[in-house]
């Protein structure tokens, strides 16, 4: 018999043997098998340590909410019930409140505001001449009365009334000009020029070193 293609083997106790014929080239997998992937330790560890790290940080984020949230159920009257919407949505009214309050006082106490602000208005009073009411809101600086003092002279402008208030580094200026033609052509020109000089008053760099930084700026004057 072929050694090269079959094997005998031999029981003694019983006394038989037998052979078994092997293929030339083994193969231990079918022709039409596919590979089998299966992560190294090394992987599966990188796995399991980024998702670690991601529900650390998850609960990091959470926990800060959730003390931000605190922090506002103190500032709110009876929020020890509410939900986390309740309080945001109580927050949120609040703040609308208290801004609402703090513009009333600020028109009633003339308080500067921390927006850039030119208003124009129109009167006529008693003896039937035109009065421009000018209310201008800005950075207080030392050359700001100069500029104004300037700019009305060059317009044929006279004052007869200011109310000026400065604190923390803005002024608020509140004046009644009068004109010495009232014409309503005039009028209407003359007010278009007041805006664009206010305008360029209030919006001038400031030396100032209690200046405010304001990214709002707003402009008001009523139709003719």
């Amino acid at each position: 018999m072929d050694n090269s293609s079959c094997s005998d083997q031999y029981w003694p106790e019983s006394g038989l043997s037998w052979a078994h014929n092997f293929p030339d080239s083994p193969s231990l997998l079918p022709s039409n098998s596919c590979d089998v992937y299966f992560p190294t330790w090394s992987q599966q560890f990188d796995e399991a340590s980024a998702s670690r790290s991601h529900s650390e940080a998850e609960k990091r984020r959470r926990d800060r909410i959730n003390a931000q949230l605190s922090t506002l159920r103190k500032l709110i009257p009876k929020s020890e019930k509410m939900d986390k919407a309740g309080v945001l949505r109580s927050v949120v009214e609040h703040v609308k409140d208290l801004k609402g309050r703090a513009k009333e006082i600020s028109n009633v106490l003339n308080t500067p505001s921390d927006i850039d602000e030119v208003i124009i208005e129109e009167e006529e009073d008693s003896s039937n001449s035109i009065v421009v009411k000018v209310s201008l809101c800005c950075d207080d600086r030392p050359e700001l009365f100069s500029e104004l003092n300037r700019g009305l002279k060059n317009l044929k402008l006279t004052t007869v009334e200011a109310n000026i208030t400065s604190l923390g580094g803005r002024i608020k200026c509140i004046f009644a000009l009068q004109s010495i033609n009232n014409s309503v052509c005039k009028i209407h020109s003359l007010k278009q020029s007041l805006r664009v000089l206010l305008a360029r008053i209030a919006t001038s760099p400031s030396t100032s070193n209690f200046r405010i930084k304001s990214k709002r700026q707003r402009f008001f004057l009523p139709p003719t």
